[in-house]
């Protein structure tokens, strides 16, 4: 397990305009292209804004987001991370698609839906957690409003393993402006409660519905001391995180082991399609 190199790329986004916003961030990963980097983060719907009309915008797997962010793992040798509008079947999804270079790929559906926007009449809930290992890390990515719930996210001792499920939380988001300072405090109580860094990578500018993001995309260490953020413009930034100090850190203040015994079960459970390549 070696330090790991993220990008954050804290962006403006054209509102519902797939191919307008694919081709920004393909420039925006070009300007990246001479620093090395192991993993690229971009927001939450990357490529339409934080929309409702998923009837129109969605997307079936392996289409033009899916084979845009697998060129661009090819081409950074990078892990890229962003959510898209997903449609499988007659079901939406707000999907998280982790792409590896050579088109290894999991994803991760949304489970906390923000009922202030209707965000649960329009899209299914996602039902499984995303852990998977990158580099020798162990990567748990997430999606916006889940930040506000920490029992589906919260680190575990593998006794057998003797390791904890994860040494890395991502939260990629469209968090307005209005409730900035809860993003701040639950990115730092996330990163604190789990011993785990977390990155959470937010937008920028006025979307459709004329709300206003003001970024605040962070790095924020397993001590929950902010290492990294940027407020209100456009930014690309890339940072290392050190595999040595948040084992040290483990080592002298293991509270994971007075971590309590717990369970999450679903009253209803409705297996979601997953695209298979």
């Amino acid at each position: 397990m070696q330090d790991l190199k993220i990008t954050l790329i804290q962006s403006d986004l054209h509102w519902e305009d797939i191919e307008a916003n694919l081709a920004m961030f393909e420039e925006k990963i070009w300007q990246i292209s001479g620093t090395s980097t192991d993993v690229i983060v971009l927001p939450e719907m990357f490529t339409t804004g934080f929309t409702m009309a998923a009837s129109r915008l969605g997307e079936n797997m392996n289409m033009r987001t899916t084979k845009w962010m697998k060129q661009m793992a090819d081409q950074t040798g990078a892990l890229i991370l962003g959510s898209f509008v997903a449609k499988v079947h007659d079901r939406h999804y707000n999907r998280l698609l982790w792409m590896e270079p050579g088109g290894n790929h999991k994803t991760y559906d949304k489970r906390h839906l923000f009922r202030m926007a209707n965000e649960h009449k329009t899209y299914s809930q996602g039902e499984s957690l995303l852990v998977s290992t990158w580099k020798g890390w162990r990567i748990c990515p997430l999606i916006c409003y889940d930040l506000r719930f920490p029992v589906w996210s919260r680190n575990r001792w593998d006794a057998s393993a003797r390791k904890l499920n994860y040494d890395l939380m991502i939260y990629v988001a469209n968090w307005p402006m209005i409730r900035i300072n809860a993003w701040d405090t639950l990115l730092k109580a996330r990163a604190i409660e789990n011993l785990s860094y977390v990155v959470g990578v937010n937008r920028v500018g006025i979307d459709g519905n004329d709300i206003e993001y003001n970024g605040h995309s962070s790095i924020i260490s397993p001590k929950g001391d902010t290492i990294f953020s940027i407020e209100g413009s456009e930014a690309i930034k890339t940072m290392e995180i050190s595999s040595n100090s948040l084992h040290a850190f483990r080592d002298r203040f293991p509270a994971y082991l007075d971590g309590d015994e717990f369970s999450i079960e679903f009253e209803q459970f409705e297996e979601s399609d997953q695209w298979q390549s």
